[in-house]
């Protein structure tokens, strides 16, 4: 590749696309933006259909994704589009030695093979280097994938419905939620992902709408429109327990939601109380002052306060972690969770994030002794590897050498 052709990379022509219109098609344009050896032809058409046909969610990572290795190639001197065996694998090799995980290269990997095959050129990734150097990743690192620490209702028990809650447990956190609006929204966050075993994209994009009455009349149905293994939307429901109705009422009553959005951002606004002001006479204004006679009138003492606003709009995914570990944080602070040092509660929190309820449940439902098929049916999964993986820990207490052990006790 000439230096000539770095410094002014061939263009990608949009293909039957008006320039004022590409902006708005998001993959396109990143595309267009992308660092190219050759002109190449984007097909609209097809752009457009696989977008349709994909979450938003896949598009957002595809096009992270596009725009890391396109920076990358950029800053060494490569070109992305066609990239060849040795720029993926170079590019891999990066990640890795960044801390990439070996699921993480995968991905990477997946979505420059995307997009070759979307613009109709071959695809570099099933060359037999690339192949081989993400083995030899994934042999030295390993293929384990760094799991969140499960939110479990009464915390690592054994027996669900006889043993008392201990160390991180979700009963601890739904009952140390104050009874102000953020409290309440929190705690009807929580219970519903608990509940449903939602992601976080799922668990923010429930709406007044979706609930529906169930046979049992203090519980709930929640109507799922589309999840992560639902991509042709033919949608899905989940039970929302009389704990979780009782929440979610008391949230809604209290922020006024009547549609739309159920789990929305709520501002804080704090003032601080003000003492009292005694008038002063008008002599005592001296001319060195500013003349007003507001400072002969006395002011009466202000309290403190707390002024909230309910948005409009729905909670972002990101920001359910942070409202799990600023609840635990609360919790552990109020005495809520007696069994757990300073300590133990840094080293909880760091595994914390949104997934910690979808794992907690799933574990859960195999402590209390339900079947492979009804753990996949409840949360949706398509495959038995994840349920199986988040239950490894405890598959393995429970098995041979565990009920042994507890024998010779």
């Amino acid at each position: 590749m000439s230096d000539q052709l770095l410094d002014t990379p061939a263009p990608i022509a949009a293909g039957q696309m008006p320039g004022a219109v590409l902006p708005s098609v998001d993959l396109a344009w990143t595309v267009v933006q992308m660092q190219a050896g050759q002109r190449i032809t984007v097909d609209e058409a097809l752009i457009a259909a696989y977008q349709a046909a994909s979450s938003a969610h896949s598009i957002r990572a595809l096009k992270s994704d596009l725009e890391a290795f396109d920076l990358w190639c950029r800053r060494s001197r490569r070109t992305a589009l066609p990239a060849t065996p040795e720029t993926i694998a170079d590019y891999l090799d990066n990640r890795a030695a960044k801390g990439s995980r070996p699921a993480s290269l995968g991905r990477y990997r997946a979505s420059i093979a995307k997009i070759h095959q979307l613009l109709d050129l071959k695809d570099p990734t099933q060359a037999p280097l690339v192949k081989l150097r993400l083995s030899a990743i994934r042999r030295e690192k390993g293929t384990a994938q760094k799991q969140a620490r499960p939110l479990r209702f009464k915390g690592p028990v054994r027996d669900i419905e006889r043993d008392r809650p201990r160390g991180l447990n979700l009963r601890a956190l739904l009952e140390s939620c104050p009874d102000d609006l953020p409290g309440l929204r929190d705690r009807a966050l929580l219970s519903t992902a608990y509940d449903t075993g939602l992601r976080a994209s799922e668990l923010v994009g429930i709406a007044v709408e979706h609930i529906e009455e169930a046979i049992d009349p203090d519980a709930r149905l929640l109507q799922i429109s589309r999840h992560k293994g639902d991509q042709e939307g033919e949608g899905a429901t989940a039970f929302l327990s009389p704990r979780t109705v009782s929440a979610i009422a008391a949230w809604r009553e209290a922020a006024r939601i009547d549609k739309g959005p159920l789990f929305r951002r709520v501002q804080v606004r704090r003032y601080k109380a003000r003492s009292a002001v005694k008038g002063r006479s008008i002599d005592s204004i001296s001319g060195r002052e500013r003349w007003d006679l507001r400072k002969t009138l006395p002011k009466p003492a202000v309290p403190a306060r707390i002024e909230y606003d309910v948005g409009a709009s729905a909670l972002h995914p990101g920001s359910v972690g942070p409202i799990y570990r600023a609840m635990i944080q609360r919790a552990f602070e109020r005495g809520a969770l007696p069994d757990l040092s300073a300590e133990d509660l840094a080293r909880l929190l760091k595994g914390i994030s949104a997934h910690s309820t979808r794992i907690g449940l799933n574990q859960d439902l195999f402590a209390s002794g339900e079947d492979l098929a009804g753990i996949m049916d409840a949360l949706r999964w398509k495959s038995p590897r994840m349920p199986l993986a988040y239950n490894r820990n405890m598959a393995a207490e429970a098995g041979a050498v565990g009920r042994l052990a507890k024998r010779l006790e």
